[in-house]
């Protein structure tokens, strides 16, 4: 990937990562624990209900103090605690390098905030970063101690290449049999449209949740006159005379472009949050756990 010096993590970003999970543990205390448990029926530490005792139970886990009170069998059951693997995608196409804050450096600031709460509370998280072609992966790590593991991935990847959600994630569900919660980071700017990647990770039973970033400028630009615009990712370039009637208009096109985004989402129940990169991360971060998408 093409070399960018600019780091995400500055001297303060640790300090702001040990507050913000000091305030998740605040918002979600005696919550996360209760959303996290396993279906499964196990031998655990954790009591969960009773049943009848039926031939073939194992006696040990009879309740005999209720059997002297009711003169009845029945059965304690424990309920185990599964890790929960967290996954986070993260766009590095080359449109993610627009803006004065690059979209891209405030992207991996959120992913290391999540990541930092998730290993925190002793989570399993990945994460993927993707463009057309190239996928990178740091492979699912446990414990607080990963968070500069998981920094040194992120300050090391850099934009490149052009947006494919499908083949993405299409390439992430093959590597990835493990199902989890999946954090989508991203500015979904994919010529094909959003729908066919996201379907792909729907599909195999992953819960969803979406960061849609955008630049200020992408939602109001303040262009007129004559000017030579380059994609970014194709490096194509087009001649254009830009009045307030064509601002009007694409100010409508990008608002339809994320009210389709909501109305997809809210129909197939995935968890969005929408920021723009002029929000300090930490806002979006509390933003994120009282919406309480990610730990669902």
């Amino acid at each position: 990937m093409n070399n960018e010096t600019e780091s995400a993590f500055d001297s303060d970003f640790l300090k702001k990562l040990e507050y913000l999970y000091i305030v998740s543990k605040k918002i979600f205390s005696g919550r996360i624990k209760a959303e996290r448990r396993s279906t499964r029926r196990g031998v655990s530490v954790e009591f969960a209900d009773y049943r009848n005792y039926t031939a073939g139970d194992d006696f040990r886990y009879i309740d005999w103090n209720a059997f002297a009170r009711l003169d009845e069998l029945l059965l304690k059951l424990y309920e185990e605690r599964e890790d929960l693997h967290i996954y986070f995608l993260v766009d590095v196409s080359q449109s993610m390098t627009y803006g004065e804050l690059p979209k891209l450096i405030y992207a991996k600031r959120v992913a290391a905030a999540l990541a930092y709460i998730g290993l925190s509370n002793l989570d399993r998280i990945g994460i993927t970063a993707f463009n057309t072609t190239d996928t990178t992966r740091l492979p699912t790590e446990r414990g607080k101690g990963k968070i500069f593991t998981v920094l040194n991935f992120l300050d090391q990847i850099n934009s490149t290449g052009e947006t494919d959600l499908e083949h993405a994630f299409r390439n992430f569900v093959h590597f990835t049999k493990r199902r989890g919660l999946v954090v989508v980071i991203s500015d979904l700017f994919d010529p094909k449209g959003f729908t066919a990647g996201l379907n792909m990770l729907k599909f195999q039973k992953h819960d969803l949740f979406v960061i849609h970033i955008i630049d200020e400028k992408e939602a109001e630009p303040n262009l007129l006159g004559d000017y030579h615009l380059v994609d970014v990712e194709t490096n194509q370039l087009r001649p254009v005379t830009i009045n307030e009637n064509h601002i009007k208009r694409y100010q409508a096109l990008f608002q339809k472009y994320c009210d389709d985004i909501d109305r997809y989402c809210t129909q197939r129940e995935i968890s969005l949050v929408r920021t723009m990169t002029k929000t300090p991360f930490e806002e979006l971060i509390l933003r994120i756990f009282r919406m309480g998408g990610f730990v669902s």
